[in-house]
Formats: structure tokens, sequence, C-alpha cells
């Protein structure tokens, strides 16, 4: 959430980062509610300054013994509109707070401007994609005739887009979680186990809604939200809450199953793993000082990129343009894999930067001295990693001319020393 003295004070800043993002927001229509709302206050601030004096006069007239009817009369029909005006500065206030919660985030001074995905430019890259004889299997057939990958029982259990590992592929998400959660340890993240449920306050906190409310599942009769990403309840374990500066930067670590109805994405992508609606993913999140959030963010690239070179999966990183950027985030990169049989990069990790607009929500702050004013915290959280495309790379980039898998060497002790998938 974006500060309103900002809003106030660079009203044409405001306007071109959500231009830059694509969004549509009537600022001018937000600051004449914001200073109608301002001027209501000042009326009744004089109103009730009256009313006291007022108050004053009856006392002192009353003592004499003196006829006070006529500043009783005056009285009431001050609190008579104070009352009036409290109730317009109630809804009001009601209705700028859902209009700031309707703003976007702004772009950072160094992401690229773009209209959309695009513009989005390679900044890096990492590995060789081998050359085959013939083109590798999508990862779909090769889970099929392994065996390991049930997209029918997934379907009859619960819907498109929702599936079933099987054998050696349910050991290989479990081996999967198991190192990304150890490597994770090892760069000084703390493990938390959290809950797959959260309140819609939650959820709110960390901008999925109001925006998104459409993609996500919702437990009405509970008003309970199933998390998108472990990123909610990790953030929110800090709400309202002030952060010892000397604990800075705070860094969490956190396996979920997410979940996301992908509303707006009907028809895309529905063979396999690259788009479903339930799926495994280790987040991490990171609570800086403001003045450290953008060298943090660089780290906890780095951070998810050790996995990708530690599992020998090529990847890319791409820099989101102002266009392709989330609602919440400042600046984002998103990792990518490739996919030899889909012939795709994939997706598998955003590592974003918040700054303080999740914090401004939650109200996460931490003071630089015992007794001194607080300070908002930046937020930050990336992918380390999600699961599902993961796998389907792994599936198709190890494919051998056999038809078995191999497994990539870090992993082989998390699969109990087995080297192959195969039949």
């Amino acid at each position: 959430m974006l500060d309103k003295k900002f809003i106030r004070k660079e009203p044409e800043k405001v306007k071109k980062g959500i231009g830059d993002k694509g969004a549509d927001f009537d600022i001018d229509g937000f600051l004449d509610l914001d200073r109608k709302m301002r001027d209501i206050i000042q009326d009744v601030e004089l109103l009730k300054h009256e009313r006291n004096s007022a108050s004053l006069e009856v006392s002192r007239l009353k003592k004499e013994k003196k006829d006070a009817s006529g500043i009783i009369a005056r009285m009431k029909d001050a609190a008579m509109k104070i009352k009036e005006a409290d109730s317009q500065l109630r809804d009001i206030s009601e209705k700028l707070d859902s209009l700031l919660l309707a703003i976007p985030n702004l772009p950072h001074e160094s992401v690229p401007y773009g209209t959309s995905e695009k513009d989005n430019p390679v900044i890096t890259a990492w590995g060789e994609i081998p050359d085959y004889s013939e083109k590798p299997l999508p990862h779909w057939e090769i889970g099929e005739k392994l065996g390991i990958l049930d997209m029918p029982a997934g379907v009859s259990l619960t819907g498109r887009g929702f599936v079933v590992l099987r054998g050696a592929g349910a050991r290989l998400s479990r081996a999967l979680v198991n190192f990304f959660l150890d490597i994770h340890e090892r760069q000084g993240y703390e493990e938390l186990s959290v809950p797959y449920l959260v309140s819609r306050d939650s959820m709110v906190c960390t901008g999925q809604l109001p925006k998104m409310e459409e993609d996500m599942y919702h437990c009405g009769k509970d008003d309970l939200f199933l998390i998108p990403t472990a990123e909610v309840p990790v953030t929110n374990i800090y709400k309202d809450s002030y952060l010892d500066p000397s604990i800075l930067p705070k860094k969490c670590t956190a396996y979920s199953p997410c979940f996301r109805r992908e509303a707006g994405s009907y028809g895309q992508d529905t063979k396999g793993l690259i788009r479903v609606h339930q799926f495994d993913k280790v987040e991490m999140v990171k609570f800086v000082k403001k003045e450290d959030s953008y060298d943090e963010l660089e780290t906890l690239l780095a951070d998810a990129c050790e996995i990708l070179q530690l599992l020998e999966l090529p990847y890319r990183v791409i820099e989101l343009c102002t266009a392709d950027l989330s609602f919440s985030a400042a600046k984002c990169y998103d990792i990518e894999t490739f996919a030899p049989g889909v012939e795709r990069w994939l997706e598998v990790s955003s590592c974003s930067n918040f700054e303080d607009f999740q914090a401004r929500r939650a109200k996460i702050r931490t003071r630089r001295e015992k007794d001194g004013k607080g300070e908002l915290v930046h937020t930050l959280n990336g992918s380390g990693l999600a699961l599902p495309r993961i796998i389907a790379t792994i599936l198709e980039l190890n494919q051998t001319p056999t038809g078995k898998v191999r497994i990539p060497k870090a992993l082989v002790r998390y699969m109990g020393g087995t080297e192959y998938i195969e039949t």
C-alpha cells in the first residue's frame, strides 16, 4: 500500500508509475475525496471547539442564574452537525481505504520500461542446452511411460489442472523439497512450517486481495483462503510487530502446497505440469532495512540460482519490465529453465522486492534506537523453487536414448541412491 502523504506530495510521480505498470486508477478522484475528508475534519474540529466554548459559557451563566437557552440550542445544533459529519467521515474513510488498497506499487526507477513481457530483457544465463539427435519427448509422455505421472487420476479425483505423482515421481518431488530446504538453511534462512489456510486480512496484507480474489480458492463458511504461496503466512507472522534491527535481514523459508484457480488462464498450458492449480513450492522471504533492500534482492536471486546450478539445469534470468510487474512488486526477476521437450523456457522462480508496500499494510516495523521512531521494513520474496516446472525440466532435459531419466547428482542421495528413473 502506498503512503497517502506520498500520493498527496507526488501525484504526478504516482500517476506515471501506475501508467507505466499499465494500470488504470483515478488519482485525481482519490485526491479530491481525500481533500473533502480533510475539509470535513477541519470543520468538525471547529464545531467541537465552538461546542466546548459554549459548554463553558453555559456553566458560567447557570452559576450566575442567567438564561442560557439560546446557547444550549446552538450546542444542540452543533452536536447534530458533528454527528452528521462523523457519519460522512466514516463513509469517506472507508471508501479511501478501499481505493488505497486498489493502487498498485510503483516500479523502482531501475526497472526497464515496457508494455508487455516481450520487453523483458535477459540479464544473465547459465549452463549449456544439450544438442539432441532427436527431439526429446515432452515430460507428460515421459512421465506416463515411466509410470510416475498420472494425469487421468488427477482429473478423476478433482478436475482439470490437478495431477497425481506415483512412485519415483512422488519420491522425486519429496527429494526436491528436502534438497531446497537444506540449501536454504545453509544460506541462513530459518525454516518454518506454516498453515495452508489464512484469513482475509492476511491476504490483504501481502497484496493478493482485493486485486486477485477471483484467482484464489476461498472457504466461504469460515472466510479463509487456501494459500497461493507460503509468502502469505510467512510474511504475516510478523504482522503488527516491531523487528529488532539487530536481527535484520531476517530470512525465512517454508515449504507448502500452493493453490491457484488461474481464473484468467483457461485453456492455456493445460498439458502436463506447466500450469496446475495445486503445486508444491519452497519459498524464501526476507525482512530488511530499507537501505539494504536492493542489495538483498540480488542475494535472494543468487540464492535461487545456486539451486539450479547444483541441479545442473541451464537457466536464464529475466528482468521484468514495468508493465509485467505484479501488483505489489517494485522490481522483479524471473528465473527460467529450458524444457527441450516442449521447446520452451519455463518460469521456475520470481524474486521480488516489494519495498514497504506489504509492510505498510501489515504494520511491520523496526526501530533504529531503543526508544526511537518506528519505520517500515522492506519485504522481499522469491521462489526457491516451484516444483512442477523443475520436475518437467528434469524429465525432459535428462532423458536418455533408452527411455530412462538421469537424476541430477546433487539429488541422488535424497533419492536413496537412485541414479535413474526407469520402468
